[in-house]
């Protein structure tokens, strides 16, 4: 086997990785921090979450009514499901082994005041596609599309419910054109650069149901200084200096 245990150094949490299977990036970590703006006592949705990494990072941050991860692929499902045990938060988090294209047969219709999701980045047939079946799910468009995730968020999200998302600027277009078409309004974007020189490497995005328009954009996020190092706002986001990913 080659699982490890990692402290994430926030609230005493811990996390079981494979990096057979997937590991989690700043990606998660970025969400997290950005997500934290949902209201309190929130019924959350992590939309793919592989080793439950946005489950454990969001019970340290918010406080939360109830959190559900759905995960597709049976071995992740059952690693997040060894994480919420390992870290006791069994009477917060269930981790459930769904596709979200089948979400609408298992979850409750406008039941979820927040969602969050870091989906699969690519469309199907694009970029470099690993080896790796559980690599390839995880980045790729394979087992469900962008647009199957913004439409089932419509169906699951109540009135004026959140989705918060991670993407590729690239998807830009196509992220908020899919929110337009499925009542989901883009209501905050920030685009995130690995140093303030270069082009961004991702966006996050939130967007309300059957909200009024207005975009809003917030100041972008730097992770790296010019010697490469974190920035002192990386550092913020994880509370102290962050762990080896």
């Amino acid at each position: 086997m080659s699982e490890r245990i990692d402290d994430l150094q926030l609230n005493n949490l811990k996390i079981i990785q494979n990096p057979d299977y997937f590991c989690f990036g700043i990606d998660a970590v970025l969400l997290s921090h950005f997500a934290s703006q949902m209201k309190n006592n929130a019924t959350v949705l992590d939309i793919g979450t592989g080793n439950g990494i946005l489950p454990l990072l969001l019970s340290a941050k918010k406080s939360m009514k109830h959190l559900i991860g759905i995960e597709i692929q049976k071995e992740l499902f059952e690693l997040a499901t060894k994480n919420i045990e390992l870290n006791k938060l069994q009477n917060l988090i269930d981790i459930k082994n769904v596709n979200i294209c089948d979400a609408h047969n298992v979850l409750n219709k406008e039941s979820f005041d927040t969602i969050v999701t870091n989906p699969p980045y690519k469309k199907q047939g694009s970029g470099i596609v690993n080896d790796n079946k559980f690599i390839q799910i995880a980045k790729h468009e394979i087992k469900c599309t962008l647009e199957d995730i913004i439409k089932e968020s419509n169906y699951l999200l109540k009135d004026q419910g959140e989705i918060y998302m991670v993407h590729r600027p690239d998807r830009i277009v196509d992220i908020l054109t899919l929110m337009r078409q499925y009542n989901i309004e883009p209501k905050i974007i920030q685009y995130v650069h690995s140093k303030i020189s270069q082009p961004p490497v991702l966006v996050l995005i939130q967007g309300v149901k059957n909200a009024k328009p207005f975009l809003k954009t917030l100041e972008p996020i730097i992770i790296y200084k010019d010697n490469g190092e974190y920035t002192q706002k990386i550092y913020d986001i994880y509370g102290k200096e962050p762990i080896n990913e």
